[in-house]
């Protein structure tokens, strides 16, 4: 079962996360032990719309629909902005000054996610 949801065009980068993440165990418990946290975003597309997605950095090494259970940190933006940052094309700290994004819990968690993003980009073709 795929992740992507047709009204959120940079969705697609959750399944190619995913697939990096399931291709290698090495790749997977390495990712665990980088992030040891749930990294939950909610994103909201042109209409108005919001959907949520998590990716379990803490036990399972994977990723899904919805909060997962107790994110350590959840981030919130646009989906055109996520999919700039997966793409490479929006850097994740200028987009928090900027307030297009929003961090709820642990932000020192959220620095952990670039590493992950950067697997997806090589991945997804957004």
């Amino acid at each position: 079962m795929g992740l992507q949801n047709d009204k959120f065009p940079s969705s697609a980068a959750f399944d190619a996360i995913n697939e990096s993440l399931q291709s290698s165990d090495a790749d997977r418990k390495d990712a665990i032990k980088q992030g040891n946290a749930v990294f939950a975003f909610t994103l909201k597309n042109k209409a108005g719309d919001t959907e949520s997605w998590h990716i379990d950095l803490k036990e399972k090494g994977a990723v899904g629909a919805g909060l997962g259970t107790k994110p350590t940190v959840t981030l919130s933006l646009s989906d055109e902005d996520f999919g700039k940052l997966v793409a490479g094309q929006a850097n994740a700290q200028r987009l928090f000054m900027s307030g297009k994004l929003k961090i709820k819990g642990d932000v020192m968690k959220a620095t952990k996610m670039q590493p992950i993003l950067q697997k997806a980009q090589t991945k997804a073709k957004l």
